[in-house]
């Protein structure tokens, strides 16, 4: 049987990301419209359990692949895995993430199938049988709707731009034997995030800049704690070595949408604006009031931010508690 829409899932330690159920969603919506099944695939170990959870975002079937060799990821092995099911099963979309991983996996698999991809994107829509794509590009100074072509037609979702919405369908489990590739990557060595959720997906994200003045930032992570966000970081910040690559926002980092973004002691240049334009809320903290992070700012603070984050933190700590 033909998969109509198939939605590739990213789990981490056996469950899925918080992107998986806003994919699969989008996924049912197109399929709705075009009267095709949805189909789900899952690579990992022990992710068994974890993949009838689907079943309640709108997945008609769920490919299970599960092997001891796909615990860790594996850019060549997984690849060569969702090139065979693709090619077997023929679905007309095809759709992604747009975390790290998969963006890897999309730009692979769009190659060795000779196939359009968009990357990144803010919206879908169906025109006839053609996937059209909408893309922010330039810090979302320019919205460009992008016709895919091949098949199948792929794209990478933007995370927190696409609601996860409950659709129950049958989410019948078909498990897949796959002949596992041989690989040219060797894991030497791994070392977890001490990030609680990646920033891609974060509701709130607390980032600092070069007006952090060092790798002091624990006044960002106190607000981001009440907040329940985690903390991002500029390029400056990342190149200074006061935070890690994983933290950075921006062209070269990573993209962020969330409700709120509170950027502190960061001038605004463009680079870094790209990665967080699309934020719902943002809101600045900066001692220079000529910084150009005003002008992309829902609301500004001019101030020291040492003297106006805890501030902020103490104030939202004791409405918390009065709650």
């Amino acid at each position: 049987m033909s998969d109509g829409i198939l939605v590739v899932t990213e789990t981490a330690d056996k469950k899925f990301r918080k992107s998986t159920y806003e994919v699969l969603s989008e996924g049912r919506r197109l399929a709705d419209q075009l009267n095709t099944p949805l189909s789900a695939v899952v690579l990992g170990i022990d992710v068994l359990a974890a993949a009838d959870e689907l079943r309640h975002y709108g997945a008609d079937r769920v490919l299970v692949c599960d092997a001891l060799e796909l615990a860790d990821f594996d850019s060549d092995r997984f690849t060569l895995i969702l090139y065979d099911i693709i090619t077997a099963r023929q679905p007309k979309i095809v759709l992604f993430g747009a975390s790290i991983r998969d963006k890897q996996l999309s730009t692979r698999l769009a190659t060795k199938l000779d196939t359009g991809l968009a990357m990144e994107c803010a919206g879908l829509a169906l025109e006839g049988d053609n996937l059209i794509a909408t893309r922010l590009m330039y810090g979302s100074k320019l919205i460009a709707k992008v016709a895919l072509e091949g098949t199948p037609q792929i794209a990478a979702l933007r995370p927190n731009f696409f609601p996860a919405t409950i659709a129950e369908k049958a989410g019948e489990i078909e498990r897949i034997d796959v002949q596992l590739p041989p690989t040219r990557i060797r894991l030497i060595e791994k070392k977890p995030g001490s990030a609680k959720l990646d920033l891609t997906e974060a509701d709130v994200v607390v980032s600092g800049g070069r007006g952090m003045g060092g790798p002091d930032f624990s006044v960002l992570e106190s607000l981001a704690g009440v907040l329940g966000g985690v903390v991002g970081a500029t390029r400056s910040a990342v190149d200074e070595g006061w935070r890690p690559h994983a933290d950075q926002v921006g062209q070269t980092g990573k993209v962020v949408s969330p409700k709120l973004y509170v950027a502190c002691g960061i001038s605004g240049a463009i680079q870094h604006i790209a990665g967080m334009s699309s934020s719902g809320c943002i809101v600045a903290v900066n001692k220079d009031p000529d910084a150009p992070i005003f002008r992309y700012a829902d609301y500004g603070i001019v101030g020291n931010l040492y003297e106006v984050v805890p501030e902020i933190s103490r104030e939202i700590q004791k409405r918390n508690e009065t709650r």
